[in-house]
């Protein structure tokens, strides 16, 4: 049975230790020449909407994206040895990677609203790159919306792996975006409640299945193999 697991980052993989939000701050002081007046607000939205919000909070306009994205690049290449230190891997995380990568027909990736070079950042602090075909993830700079990027994941899957377009799709993420783009693009999602929002507030937003976190790799593995089923 074949499947397209994509797991967000920030919260479901990792704990970031505020790391991220300072990421942000670097970038946006770099273009602005001055620190934000609060931090930015993300839960789940893309680097694009991020940032954007966060010129627009403070009135200036929005820098070429090509700025921003060098920005956040540089911003995020700074704090790789600090995130190392302050961040961790959540519990299970490593296992569930491994037995998923592992796993017969399946592609394993990642669907983040960071953008790639900060996505590589975060998983390579924590020695997680090489458990992810990271080629077929999708990532802040290809939409501005999330369900836009399992469209994304999908193509690349098809064109750099060779996954035909009907197989099936599974998310794996902490927050309410996550599962309402699972529910806007038919795949499969798996909420896991490991960051800010609750088990009641995933399933409120239409999440059938939530997990408190990743730690039984043999359960996470079984409601995967459910949506390769479907």
């Amino acid at each position: 049975m074949e499947l397209i697991v994509l797991w967000d980052i920030d919260h479901t993989l990792i704990e970031n230790a505020g790391v991220s939000k300072e990421i942000y701050a670097a970038a946006f002081s770099a273009l602005a020449g001055g620190p934000p007046a609060g931090p930015a607000r993300t839960e789940g939205r893309t680097d694009r909407l991020i940032m954007r919000e966060l010129f627009m909070r403070h009135g200036l306009p929005e820098p070429d994206w090509a700025a921003v994205e060098t920005a956040l690049a540089r911003a995020g290449e700074e704090r790789l040895e600090i995130l190392g230190r302050r961040g961790t891997v959540l519990p299970g995380v490593r296992d569930a990677l491994k037995a998923a990568s592992a796993h017969d027909g399946w592609v394993s990736s990642v669907l983040t609203g960071n953008i790639a070079a900060n996505a590589h950042v975060k998983l390579s602090a924590f020695h997680l790159g090489s458990l992810l075909d990271l080629a077929v993830g999708a990532y802040g700079a290809d939409a501005e919306q999330r369900p836009d990027l399992v469209g994304v994941a999908r193509e690349r899957a098809r064109r750099v792996r060779g996954v035909r377009a009907d197989v099936p799709v599974a998310l794996v993420g902490d927050t309410p975006r996550d599962v309402q783009a699972a529910l806007a693009t038919g795949s499969g999602i798996v909420a896991v409640a490991s960051g800010v929002h609750s088990p009641e507030e995933l399933a409120a937003a239409g999440a059938d299945v939530v997990l408190s976190d990743l730690a039984d790799t043999a359960q996470v593995l079984r409601i995967l193999e459910s949506f390769a089923a479907r």
